[in-house]
C-alpha cells in the first residue's frame, strides 16, 4: 500500500475495498499512534507542572525576601501564606444596642 492510501485509511476514507486484516492492521497501527501521542502529552504536562512548581517556589522565596526585608512577619501553613502584609492596622469599633422584650412607650406629657 502506498504512503498516500495509507494516510487515507488511517484518516478513516475509502475503507470500503479494506479486507478484515487490512482493517485490523490499521486499528493497531492507531491504537500504536494514539500510545504515542498521549505518552508525549503526559510528559509534556509532566514537564508544565515541574516548570510550574520550581516557579512557585522561586516566588515563595522571594516574597519571603521580601517581607523580611520590610520587617514585616509572614505565617505559612502548608505552603500557603495566611494573612496579608497590605491590611490596614487601624480597626473601626460599631457599637450598638440590643433590647429584649417589648418596646416601651413613651407617654405624651
Amino acid at each position: 500500500m502506498n504512503f498516500g492510501r495509507m494516510i487515507r485509511k488511517l484518516l478513516g476514507h475509502n475503507l470500503g475495498s479494506c479486507s478484515l486484516e487490512e482493517l485490523q492492521e490499521i486499528d493497531n497501527q492507531l491504537e500504536r499512534s494514539l500510545n504515542n501521542i498521549r505518552s508525549r502529552k503526559a510528559q509534556l504536562y509532566k514537564d508544565e507542572i515541574a516548570k510550574l512548581q520550581a516557579k512557585e517556589k522561586r516566588l515563595l522565596e522571594e516574597n519571603e525576601r521580601l517581607c523580611e526585608k520590610m520587617g514585616l512577619k509572614q505565617r505559612h501553613e502548608k505552603g500557603k501564606e495566611i494573612g496579608s502584609s497590605s491590611q490596614s492596622t487601624q480597626s473601626s469599633e460599631v457599637v450598638t444596642e440590643l433590647f429584649i422584650g417589648l418596646p416601651t412607650t413613651r407617654n405624651a406629657s
